[in-house]
């Protein structure tokens, strides 16, 4: 996916001649895309694959810094609406589970999404268990269809 956007450059990072490397605007894009983390339209920033252009800088009298437009490829990740996706069991609720996927954290299927399982106490453990004994509890690996995506700052 191509993105396009600006990055701040401090002046300290200049060389001699005046000359930005492309080594500190690829650090300062990182530094940028490491705040922002995800947004709702592209998803999570996961890598930059290919920086494609580098503008000429601007001087930004406010901060003292050198103002650069990029343009980049990045890969992301963005669940989408009906998609199957893979999750680690990390906490167990008697209404659900919350679920690590990649970068998402929090991702809660509640106990009426999951047919036939029921919550239950084992061991001094909470889990839950289906009629077949198969059970859902802590780093167990679900499958889980994804019906609403939430973006939080």
């Amino acid at each position: 996916m191509e993105i396009r956007g600006r990055v701040a450059i401090p002046t300290k990072s200049l060389d001699r001649n005046g000359v930005v490397p492309q080594s500190s605007v690829v650090t300062g894009l990182l530094k940028e895309l490491l705040l922002i983390k995800s947004t709702k339209e592209h998803g999570y920033f996961l890598a930059i694959t290919e920086l494609k252009t580098i503008g000429n800088g601007e001087f930004e009298d406010e901060s003292g810094d050198v103002l650069f437009s990029v343009a980049f490829h990045c890969r992301t990740f963005l669940p989408v609406n009906g998609e199957i996706m893979l999750g680690v069991v990390h906490k167990i609720h008697g209404r659900g589970v919350f679920l690590r996927c990649g970068p998402m954290k929090y991702i809660y299927p509640s106990a009426q999404k999951m047919p036939n399982f029921y919550y239950a106490q084992w061991k001094a453990q909470e889990i839950f268990i289906s009629n077949d004994h198969s059970r859902i509890e802590n780093d167990v690996v679900i499958r889980f269809v994804v019906f609403a995506v939430r973006w939080r700052k």
